[in-house]
Formats: structure tokens, C-alpha cells, sequence
């Protein structure tokens, strides 16, 4: 198994990208810790991953809080006696979001505080954890659209998954010599619960596809697939990358008839 006796934190693991690399990770052999802020969420994905065998706790926190952050890697190390992967993982996507002449500044402050706040404080008290345990991986989730413009307006959410590129960069370079590594995985549009909502007009929809040249959206647990890369022994000298996981939105200028 690819994280046989590994301990490993997942924020947003109620849901998404977090909930199906939950399952994953378990399935190879991690013991996993499943944040999340909405309760019945991850404690399904709890119970999912003991009844396929696995090994899981749910531990209720928001990321934009320090002492619920703090709590968080302290459950981890409480339950399991040690942390090896950090996947920050937890992000929001407002409807709200728009062009920078339109976004109130109640919705940019609530993005940029789940999305980028959240890994930093991810990164602050979860990094002391993997040292610790004598080093470890931080995976955090930014976006394509940390690397180009969005086709829609989302001023925030842009905004917040470049400083998480950022943030993750400066980590890696700060940390590489204490056998801590630090990657981004950035994720084209996932087909999920929340893009189904945000998209439920076809149009809209339509021109978030017409630039995926694959011609559809991700599954979720195709971005954990990558996710399990960064997280297991497989990526020891994968540290500081950019990790694409888009379909080639990011290779293409125009995307084929």
C-alpha cells in the first residue's frame, strides 16, 4: 500500500476533492483524519471509510480559525500519535465572486479567508506536527487559475488560489532540508456538487467546457489520484511543483472543434 502507516490530514473532507481522497488515501493504507466544517458531511466519509476496512476519525473545524486549526492537527497527533501529510484542502467558490469592479468586499474577505488564511493557518500548525514526526508532505489545493485568467470573472477566488501557489512555494524552499515537502495541486473545474450549482445555467456552463479541450469536467477522484502522488513516497523528490491537473486548459489557446 502507497501510505502504509501514514497519518494523514484532510481538510474539506466532507465533500469533493477532500472526500474521495479521503477514501483513497485509506484504501492505501493511511490513517485519516477527516476535517470538515459541516459535521454530517465528514462523518459520512467517516463511516464510508471504516466500512471499506479503513481507519478514520472526524474532527469538526473552520479553517479561518486559529484555535479550531491548532485543535485540528492536535486530534491527529492525540488520536495517532504523529502527522506525515497536511492536505490543505478546504476552499469555497462564492456566487457572488465576480469582476474586481462588482465583488463586494464582504466576498472577497470570505474567500481569501477560507482559501488562502485556511492554508496558511493549515501550514502553521501543521507543519510543526510533520517535524515532529521527522518531516512529511503539505499538499495545497490551489487552481489552474492560479497559472491564467479565468474565462469568467472570479476576482477573489483567483486571488486566493495565487497566494496559495505563492504560500506554497515559499514553504517548500523554507522546509526542503528538513524532509518536508510542499506542492500544489491545482485542479481544473471538478464535477461537483457545488460547480453543478454554480452552473446550473447551460450557457454558463458551456463556456466554462468550451475551454477544456478533453470536452468535460474532472471527477473528483481523479484529482486524488494526484493527490495520493504528493502524498506518498513515490513524489520524494517532487518539492515546489505546480501540479496540473486540467484536462490541458493551461496548454491550450484554442481547444479543438
Amino acid at each position: 500500500m502507497r501510505l502504509q502507516d501514514k497519518v494523514a490530514l484532510i481538510t474539506g473532507g466532507g465533500s469533493g476533492i477532500g472526500r474521495e481522497s479521503a477514501k483513497l488515501f485509506a484504501r492505501e493504507g493511511a490513517r485519516v483524519v477527516v476535517v470538515d466544517v459541516n459535521p454530517d458531511a465528514g462523518e459520512r466519509t467517516v463511516a464510508d471509510i471504516r466500512a471499506a476496512g479503513g481507519e478514520a476519525t472526524f474532527f469538526r473545524a473552520d479553517v479561518t480559525r486559529t484555535e479550531d486549526v491548532r485543535a485540528m492537527v492536535a486530534c491527529a497527533e492525540r488520536t495517532y500519535g504523529r502527522l506525515d501529510v497536511l492536505f490543505n484542502n478546504a476552499g469555497i467558490f462564492h456566487p457572488e465572486d465576480g469582476s474586481v469592479l462588482d465583488t463586494d468586499e464582504r466576498v472577497w474577505d470570505l474567500v481569501l479567508n477560507v482559501n488562502l488564511k485556511g492554508v496558511f493557518l493549515g501550514c502553521k500548525y501543521g507543519i510543526p506536527a510533520l517535524l515532529r514526526a521527522g518531516g512529511g508532505s503539505v499538499i495545497n489545493t490551489a487552481s489552474f487559475v492560479a497559472l491564467m485568467g479565468s474565462a469568467v470573472s472570479q476576482v477573489a477566488y483567483t486571488a486566493s488560489k495565487g497566494g496559495v501557489l505563492a504560500l506554497t512555494r515559499e514553504i517548500a524552499v523554507e522546509f526542503a532540508r528538513k524532509n518536508i515537502r510542499a506542492n500544489a495541486l491545482c485542479p481544473g473545474p471538478v464535477e461537483t456538487p457545488l460547480l453543478a450549482e454554480l452552473l446550473s445555467d447551460p450557457d454558463r456552463r458551456q463556456r466554462r467546457l468550451v475551454h477544456i479541450p478533453v470536452g468535460r469536467f474532472a471527477r473528483a477522484e481523479e484529482i486524488a489520484q494526484a493527490a495520493l502522488f504528493l502524498a506518498s513516497d513515490e513524489s520524494s523528490y517532487v518539492n515546489g511543483a505546480v501540479f496540473v491537473v486540467d484536462g490541458g486548459i493551461t496548454a491550450a489557446y484554442l481547444t479543438p472543434e
